[in-house]
């Protein structure tokens, strides 16, 4: 049985302080009258809405929210069943906007896949009326963002916390930077959420899922390493980006 409000658990409790934090920190809801929300179905986009819908009017301006999905076959919400993201947004009293990827096996990439899949949402945003859109990356999504761009690129360059999309019209922003996607698991598990939606069979063996296994190797030689790498990141990775 799914519980998506409050009060929490311990762990929901220090989510939800990781969340209000960025929020403050990043200045992310500053000059912001509505939001839409990236919708997979995981277990990190759910925890967010989840969040979000208690923390706006709490603290924060009383922000109306929508959630915009992307179905089809290879999208990553490909795993979802029918009425379990309905179901959710109705108890919530989110209205979710549903987009449909064409993406097909035999020209199936990373890039392009997401490439579609942002512009689908972006699209939705706009024709629904809005202009900031909130993602469910959290500390790892970002500290894997980090060693992609720095062994690939040679940039030292991670997820930043808000990011203007001008050839859309829109903004991007991620209140979930400091939660580390652990906490979001127990978290999924414990509250009746934790569904596993990848049916790409090219992430499988995409780089960043190698990096995420680099950085898991790494943890036994340095138990701090992703929170380590996230301040790093934070502290000389965003700056270096915001400059660009």
């Amino acid at each position: 049985m799914m519980k998506l409000t409050p009060p929490w658990t311990q762990m929901g409790k220090k989510i939800e302080s990781a969340c209000r934090k960025a929020l403050f920190d990043f200045n992310l809801l500053e000059g912001v009258d509505s939001l839409a929300i990236a919708l997979s179905g995981g277990k990190d986009s759910v925890c967010l809405l989840v969040m979000l819908k208690a923390i706006l009017g709490r603290g924060f301006p009383s922000i109306p929210l929508t959630a915009i999905h992307v179905s089809g076959e290879f999208s990553c919400g490909a795993s979802v069943q029918g009425g379990y993201l309905e179901k959710i947004c109705s108890e919530l009293e989110v209205p979710l906007i549903t987009c449909h990827s064409e993406q097909r096996l035999e020209t199936l990439s990373c890039y392009p896949c997401s490439r579609e899949r942002r512009k689908l949402i972006f699209d939705a945003a706009k024709k629904a009326g809005e202009k900031v859109i909130a993602f469910g990356h959290h500390e790892d999504d970002s500290n894997e963002t980090l060693m992609l761009n720095l062994l690939h690129k040679g940039e030292f360059a991670a997820n930043l916390p808000k990011v203007p999309m001008h050839d859309y019209g829109v903004t991007i922003i991620r209140p979930f930077l400091y939660v580390p996607e652990k906490a979001i698991y127990e978290f999924a598990k414990l509250h009746g959420f934790l569904r596993f939606t990848c049916q790409c069979p090219v992430g499988q063996r995409s780089k960043r899922r190698a990096v995420k296994a680099l950085l898991e190797e790494m943890k036994e030689h340095f138990p701090n390493v992703q929170t380590n790498l996230a301040q790093a990141a934070l502290n000389y990775g965003s700056k270096k980006a915001l400059n660009k």
